[in-house]
């Protein structure tokens, strides 16, 4: 199996290259070996595993949940139900953060359809009004 170069990596996974050395950091992505001139050589297989990286953050996952859905999925000893645990508990994080955002939406919502808006001064202004106001007083 032939090594490919930093920059041929992080082309092949559509980065550039100060992220690849970033994974490295973060122990997600090691180079297999180093040429005698200190340059980083990576395995084929560390495509895939960039790919992988990238796709997973793209559904939210952090990078250390990625590091351990990696672990996982080199250990042969491991199951299918072991990575869906992950999946279903991003699904749980993110329907949190869904509900908090409507709760956020209905608030501003609330307070922006009080605010008479257009040519009012801004002393009529119901949004300033509620921003400005003292918290012990609502």
């Amino acid at each position: 199996m032939s090594s490919i170069a930093i920059g041929q990596l992080a082309k092949a996974g559509n980065v550039n290259i100060d992220t690849v050395r970033y994974y490295e950091r973060k122990n997600l992505l090691l180079p297999e070996t180093r040429t005698p001139s200190g340059y980083r050589q990576y395995s084929q297989g560390s495509i895939r595993r960039l790919r992988f990286i990238r796709k997973a953050q793209g559904l939210g996952f952090s990078l250390k949940e990625i590091g351990k859905m990696l672990d996982i999925s080199g250990n042969s000893n491991a199951e299918c139900g072991n990575i869906k645990q992950y999946a279903e508990k991003k699904i749980n994080d993110i329907q949190t953060r869904i509900s908090d955002l409507q709760k956020i939406r209905d608030g501003l919502r609330q307070i922006a359809q009080a605010c008479p808006g257009g040519d009012s001064p801004l002393e009529n202004c119901t949004i300033l009004e509620h921003f400005y106001k003292n918290e012990a007083s609502q």
